[in-house]
């Protein structure tokens, strides 16, 4: 099933509910997902980001860096949370019973999967295609009409069940979709009890889920995940406000920590350290993370035959998680020592997990074409700053602002005057990052190029 698809029905059958039972999916918090703009799966786009996933880090590597997707891009961009009890609990070799019993529907003999044909018709929707001539929108409505016929409109038991089918297909379908259409009940015990579904971490098992996602074979063309996550512009969130966001207040004290995220058998890091300067911070000389870090079966969730208890055997892991991991910090003044580190580590070599060899000629025009862009943002951000500048001096000249926003006898600011001063602030900060990124870009092309002429050295 197609990822649109998938997204599409999910979203139908929430809005589908009666308000009594949106109202449960958002104590769960899970509505925020609900409000994500709804955007089409980019393929290439997802490809070309796993080329460039180190599964040894769990980083994305850049020219200009490490880039780490963190607990507070899961909470701003799609608003899971990112607080809580860790998604760990016991997993099972066959969930035919507990499937049975909490979804009431066919499932094979010591299997896993429901089948998601018959658990999309049981909330309703016998034929989920897009109809010759029907608009996104017009398709949209037609499901949740279809749907909202055939879903309970009153508390009980009937309401119980309908909302364990949903969380079922929501998790499996959307959050944490794997190929294949079957899918998979691991999570199906956590739902049992459907009150206590809200104090789980979702926010860091769906990225536990996401680098276990990017760290799969780049031979891969289906789209795995919740795409509209990764298709986003990133920037740092020190210039992003908290407004319309209120669940931000509980998640912050997550923000900016080197934690482990947990998805039941995924137990995997975020080196959030590697990517300090997301954070606003200089980045220190640091020692490359290896292939370390808690072992577990393979990728496969069909390839644990026995039961589990991943909270007694990521135990260690959990207590840091409990204890807010460590704080990313640091004093240095340049990212030179990184930078050349970085480098060093990427520039030629083949390096463990990596899947082709880095074309360093390439990596350079990159370079080029990034500081030629950076070196025009920065000209821009000088000739705005030097505009506004003028502008406040006239101001402050002629005392331009009218009656009731001049100085006044005790020599306060004009109104004018004041808005002027404050956008001068905001220009030259601007400004002074640009300079910083055009400065870094530099260096990383200097450094590039360097060891392009080392190569060509040896290689003479």
């Amino acid at each position: 099933m197609r990822a649109r698809v998938s997204w599409t029905v999910v979203l139908a059958i929430f809005l589908a509910f009666p308000p009594f039972q949106r109202e449960r999916v958002e104590e769960m918090g899970f509505e925020e997902v609900f409000r994500v703009e709804r955007m089409r799966a980019d393929p290439a786009l997802t490809q070309a980001l796993w080329s460039r996933w180190d599964a040894e880090e769990t980083a994305f590597v850049f020219p200009w860096g490490h880039m780490i997707p963190s607990l507070e891009d899961v909470s701003r961009i799609i608003g899971l949370r990112v607080y809580g009890r860790p998604v760990s609990r016991f997993t099972y070799p066959c969930y035919h019973d507990v499937a049975q019993r909490l979804l009431k529907l066919p499932v094979e003999h010591r299997s896993s999967l429901v089948p998601r044909v018959p658990l999309q018709e049981s909330l309703g929707l016998f034929y989920v295609g897009k109809g010759a001539g029907e608009s996104e929108d017009e398709h949209l409505d037609r499901l949740v009409w279809v749907s909202r016929r055939e879903l309970a409109s009153e508390p009980g038991a009937q309401a119980d069940l309908d909302l364990h089918r949903f969380l079922v297909l929501f998790l499996g379908r959307l959050l944490f979709a794997t190929r294949g259409d079957a899918i998979h009940c691991r999570f199906l015990p956590l739902l049992e009890d459907l009150s206590e579904v809200g104090g789980y971490v979702w926010g860091a098992a769906f990225l536990a889920h996401q680098f276990d996602s990017l760290g799969a074979s780049e031979r891969q063309t289906s789209t795995r995940g919740f795409f509209p996550f990764l298709q986003v512009v990133w920037q740092p969130n020190l210039v992003e406000s908290d407004e319309g966001q209120p669940w931000l207040v509980q998640a912050r004290p997550y923000f900016g920590r080197s934690v482990w995220v947990h998805a039941l058998n995924l137990v995997l890091p975020l080196h959030l350290f590697l990517s300090q300067r997301s954070l606003g911070l200089r980045q220190s000389a640091v020692e490359f993370p290896v292939r370390d870090w808690f072992r577990r079966p393979g990728r496969s969730f069909r390839g644990l035959h026995d039961t589990t208890d991943w909270h007694e055997r990521a135990k260690e892991q959990i207590n840091i998680w409990e204890h807010r991991g460590k704080a990313v910090k640091s004093d240095t003044t340049t990212d030179d020592t990184y930078l050349q580190a970085y480098a060093l580590k990427y520039g030629w070599k083949v390096y463990k997990s990596a899947r082709h060899q880095v074309d360093v000629a390439g990596e350079i025009a990159s370079l080029g074409a990034l500081l030629y862009s950076a070196m025009q943002d920065r000209e821009a951000a000088q000739r705005q700053t030097a505009e506004l500048r003028r502008e406040l001096e006239r101001v402050r000249s002629t005392g331009v602002g009218g009656t009731s926003s001049s100085r006044g006898a005790g020599g306060s600011p004009s109104l004018l005057e004041a808005q002027l001063a404050g956008a001068v602030l905001r220009a030259e900060e601007a400004q002074r990052h640009l300079e910083e990124r055009e400065r870094d870009l530099r260096l990383t092309t200097e450094h590039a190029m360097d060891l392009q002429g080392q190569r060509d050295q040896l290689q003479g």
